[in-house]
């Protein structure tokens, strides 16, 4: 007797071909193509006592949000899983090579640009995961979580080192601080970063919050702005 081998076959999985996540680039037609997105947890002084959470002495740390969590259509999702949806404004680097992290002097020249950043939090999953010593994931790396504005490249307007950031919430003023004030300034940061991971062309940087954050939901609009970038705009819709 004699079998149908291909009836009997496996069928191969069906694997859709994604294109990566992009965000637009000032002044270019192409945009950029992001690989990971990493994030500085506690880079304030003022938000690491407004937490009430770690040492101001302590070195930087980092954890990472999925590339699909990034949004650059202006429209964040309220999210499952949470009653306690927050935002951190904060300066995004956008990594243009491989820096070198025995080569301090040099890793701005691997940077493309700049932009401006939420961190979107589910802050009771964060404050459970704290609580219950677990990594950040729940809070932090979910879907939508990563809104970002576009890039503005060095040779338009240099490096974003210093300047204001503010977010207003419906038009009023929720988060305000200079770029001075992170504990790890951004060449500080890539060098950690490069010891621990080799940074790449597409990374992206969320640099870390000051003081000032809070809930927001459906309904909400949010602007983000850091002296000399593209404002971030963004509005929470409803639970998808």
């Amino acid at each position: 007797m004699t079998t149908d081998s291909a009836a009997q076959a496996p069928q191969a999985l069906a694997t859709p071909e994604l294109a990566p996540n992009t965000v637009p680039i000032v002044g270019r037609s192409a945009p950029f193509p992001v690989r990971r997105i990493y994030c500085v947890g506690r880079n304030y002084v003022d938000h690491i006592r407004e937490m009430k959470e770690g040492d101001e002495r302590d070195p930087p740390f980092f954890f990472q949000k999925p590339a699909d969590a990034l949004v650059t259509d202006g429209a964040v999702p309220y999210p499952s899983f949470t009653d306690d949806f927050q935002y951190e404004l904060e300066l995004v680097v956008a990594m243009g090579r491989t820096p070198d992290a025995d080569a301090p002097h040099s890793v701005l020249d691997c940077v493309l640009g700049y932009a401006v950043g939420l961190d979107m939090t589910r802050r009771d999953r964060q404050r459970e995961c704290l609580q219950q010593g677990r990594p950040w994931e729940a809070g932090k790396s979910f879907d939508a979580s990563a809104p970002c504005g576009p890039i503005l490249p060095v040779e338009v307007a240099g490096h974003v080192l210093s300047g204001a950031l503010t977010l207003h919430v419906n038009g009023a003023v929720r988060q305000q601080s200079v770029l001075e004030k992170m504990i790890w300034n951004v060449p500080e940061i890539i060098v950690q970063l490069s010891r621990q991971y080799q940074l790449m062309p597409g990374d992206l940087i969320y640099t870390g919050t000051p003081a000032g954050v809070g809930a927001v939901g459906p309904g909400d609009a949010l602007v983000g702005r850091i002296d000399g970038l593209p404002p971030l705009e963004v509005t929470i819709t409803a639970s998808r």
